[in-house]
Formats: C-alpha cells, sequence, structure tokens
C-alpha cells in the first residue's frame, strides 16, 4: 500500500479523515444556534470525556459550525496556573472582529473593545518588586488600538468584570443579529476563582436570553469542578458525554476514508481493529495508519493488522502513554502502579474480565495496597490530577485519563 496515500491521521487535536459517530453532538449544536438565532433560550454546552476520544476534533468541528452560521467565535485552551482574564480577552477580540464589518455602527465596537482593553489590562501588574518597573513579558498589551475604558468590567473583581464584559459582547452580537460562541478546552484546568466566575457569567446571560454561549471541553470530572464552584451549574449547562465509538462507527471511521482510495477491509481484519483500539478515535486512526503502512494490497486482512499491530502499540507507548508515564515522580508512578493493579480487579469484577478499560480505584484501596496511610499519599494523588493523568469521578475513587494506561503500566518493568 502506498503510504503517501495513507488517510488516517493520529494526532492531538488532528481531525480525521472521516468524523465517525459524532452525528448526535453536531445535531444538538446546530438546534442551539438556530434556538437562539430566534431569541429563544438556550444552555451553554459542555463536552466530557477521556483523553483520545476527540473532544478538542469535535470543539473545533462546533465551532466551525458557528462560523458557518456568521457568529463571531473565540477559542482558548486553559491551563494550570494561568488566569482567564488575557486568554478570553483575546477570543472576544477575535469574536467581535469577525462580527465588526456588517455592524452599522463603528463606535458600538470601538466602546466595547475599549471595555475589552479595560478588562485584558486589569490582570498586569503595574510595578515589578520594590517598585521597579515590570517584566516585560508582563508589559502585555492586547492589540487594540482604541483607549481603554473606565468603569466598565475593570474593578479587579474577575466575575464582576467577566459578567460586564460577556453581557458586553453579547449586545455588539445582538447588534448584527447573530452571536458569539467562546470555545475552551481543557477546561477543568481553569483556577477556582476563574470557573466561578464564569459559571456567573453563563447564568447572567442565559437569565438575559443574550446571544452568547461557551462551549466547554474536558476530562470527565469537569462537571464535578463546575458544581464545585457554584451549585445551580448542574443546571446551568448542557453536558455531553463524548465516549469511545460503538462497532458500527469506529468500521466507518476506518473504511470511509480507505473506499475513497479504493481500498477495502474483510471483516476479520475490521474485527480485529475494534478489539486492539477499543473504539477509542485516537487508537482507531493509529492502528489504522499501521495497518495501511504494512498491507501489501487490498483487500486488507487480519494477518495485517497483527504484523502492524506491535508498530501501532510502540508509537502509542511512546508518544501517547510514555510521555505522561515520563511526567510522573517516583513516587507518582508507585501511586499509579497501585492503582493499574488495583482497577484491572475491579474492571475484571465489573465487566467479565475485559481489559479495554481500568475500572476507578477507591484511594483507600490504593493505600492499603502500598501499605501506607492515605493521607501520606494525597501529595501524590493530588499531583497526578493536577497533571491531568488521574481524575476523580466520585469522592474517594480516581481512575486514569488515559483509556488503556492502567493496561499500559502493567506491562511496564517496575
Amino acid at each position: 500500500m502506498d503510504p503517501v496515500r495513507n488517510p488516517y491521521a493520529p494526532g492531538a487535536g488532528q481531525r480525521p479523515p472521516e468524523l465517525a459517530g459524532r452525528g448526535r453532538e453536531l445535531d444538538v449544536f446546530d438546534v442551539v444556534l438556530e434556538r437562539i438565532a430566534r431569541g429563544r433560550p438556550e444552555r451553554s454546552l459542555m463536552l466530557t470525556g477521556l483523553r483520545g476520544v476527540g473532544k478538542t476534533v469535535l470543539l473545533n468541528t462546533l465551532r466551525s459550525q458557528a462560523i458557518n452560521q456568521l457568529w463571531g467565535t473565540g477559542k482558548i485552551e486553559a491551563r494550570p496556573d494561568q488566569s482567564l482574564r488575557r486568554p478570553i480577552a483575546a477570543a472576544l477580540h477575535m469574536a467581535v472582529r469577525e462580527l465588526a464589518p456588517r455592524h452599522r455602527a463603528p463606535d458600538r465596537i470601538d466602546a466595547f473593545l475599549g471595555v475589552l482593553k479595560a478588562f485584558a489590562q486589569r490582570s498586569a501588574p503595574t510595578t515589578g518588586r520594590a517598585g521597579a518597573a515590570p517584566r516585560l513579558r508582563d508589559r502585555w498589551q492586547p492589540g487594540i488600538d482604541v483607549p481603554a475604558s473606565s468603569g466598565r468590567a475593570d474593578s479587579g473583581d474577575i466575575e464582576i468584570d467577566l459578567v460586564e464584559l460577556l453581557t458586553d459582547a453579547a449586545a455588539v452580537a445582538g447588534d448584527v443579529g447573530t452571536g458569539i460562541a467562546v470555545f475552551i478546552d481543557e477546561m477543568q484546568d481553569l483556577g477556582a476563582e476563574d470557573i466561578s466566575a464564569l459559571c456567573a457569567a453563563c447564568h447572567e446571560l442565559s437569565q438575559l436570553g443574550a446571544p452568547l454561549i461557551v462551549v466547554g471541553a474536558g476530562l470527565p470530572h469537569l462537571p464535578a469542578v463546575l458544581s464545585a464552584a457554584k451549585s445551580y451549574s448542574e443546571r446551568l449547562f448542557r453536558y455531553l458525554r463524548i465516549d469511545r465509538l460503538d462497532r458500527i462507527a469506529a468500521d466507518q471511521a476506518l473504511c470511509a476514508p480507505a473506499e475513497r482510495e479504493q481500498v477495502e477491509y474483510e471483516q476479520k481484519a475490521l474485527d480485529l481493529l475494534y478489539e486492539s483500539s477499543g473504539g477509542y478515535p485516537y487508537f482507531v486512526q493509529a492502528y489504522g495508519k499501521a495497518t495501511w503502512d504494512h498491507a501489501p494490497r487490498s483487500p486488507i486482512t487480519d494477518a495485517d493488522v497483527r504484523v502492524a499491530a506491535p508498530e501501532a502499540e510502540a508509537e502509542l507507548a511512546v508518544g501517547f502513554f510514555g510521555s505522561r508515564f515520563e511526567r510522573a515522580t517516583p513516587a507518582e508512578r508507585e501511586y499509579m502502579r497501585a492503582m493499574a493493579t488495583l482497577s484491572q480487579v475491579a474492571g475484571e469484577a465489573d465487566g467479565g474480565g475485559r481489559d479495554d478499560m481500568d475500572a476507578a480505584v477507591p484511594t483507600a484501596e490504593i493505600a492499603r495496597a502500598l501499605g501506607r496511610k492515605p493521607a501520606s499519599l494525597s501529595p501524590a494523588r493530588d499531583a497526578l490530577i493536577k497533571k491531568g493523568l488521574i481524575y476523580s469521578g466520585e469522592r474517594g475513587t480516581v481512575a486514569f485519563t488515559v483509556p488503556h494506561f492502567g493496561r499500559y503500566l502493567r506491562t511496564q518493568p517496575s
């Protein structure tokens, strides 16, 4: 098979050649856009799921849908220990620039940009240590030519300021008969204060019926993070769980791009590819790519899959699993190894011995397995959560954020 014609695309956030199994989410968002266009109330959306299920790809696709409906859009990726002010200011700047050519009152755009500039600059310190001038990286300018306004979205309280800023942005969108959508990836990494402010702003916007929505994507514990910030967040957002592909969708993800290259799969090959990938979109692409490169001709057989599987697994071991494992300290690795052993036992008890998904594990069981007190393991657990390697979906339990990670750890030498 010609590797140049290989259609598969395993990559972080890289759109696959066939976006299979996500029709429901795309339809839901189309309805949201249309309802808001008609002045109907709608909730912001939150996409949740493990790593490798295609949340970022879906987020980008939803953004394209909004752009096609002439909405203003902006996207950010949350990072731990980074304030929300600067990235969301940049995202709103981009969104309003998309709307500006259709706005009949340039003064209204300038007025909003003045508020936006004041909001963005409010986070920049005016002095450094001992009254010295601020460091170069702190002298950030948002690239807005109009002067910063005063008295709106510049109080220094992120919750007050964000409510005022998003309300003003929505008013600009309403002027041109459209809306604004802000897309936030890795949303669970926002700080507690920023999460609270974002919930408050979305609450205010929903009460006003304002044409601005937030579309977030994050790990499975994102709903718990939002709920901890504001109790009403459970009713404030619409949550869409993004899971692995079912068999039909996984076959479509493999077969549709292959057919465009006049290549076919034998049924046994598709059976083995689904068993190997577990239906996780990233793995489907990785095994598909390796199989294509090793197959001598069409149709692709199960023997081709078996020959290619070690290469796909080796690539995943380095790029998908290994890179994450290397970020962990020895104490954190010990914690995860105990998790991997216990999650296999729990998974076999719950799922009849299936090894394609690791079950959640009680933290007390991990402490017992390591012969330690639970409190002494809290630093390792908290650090792993912060690094995005594990999450706590329910109080007192933890699970891996990466599918098949437990299986990978069980193959590694101690």
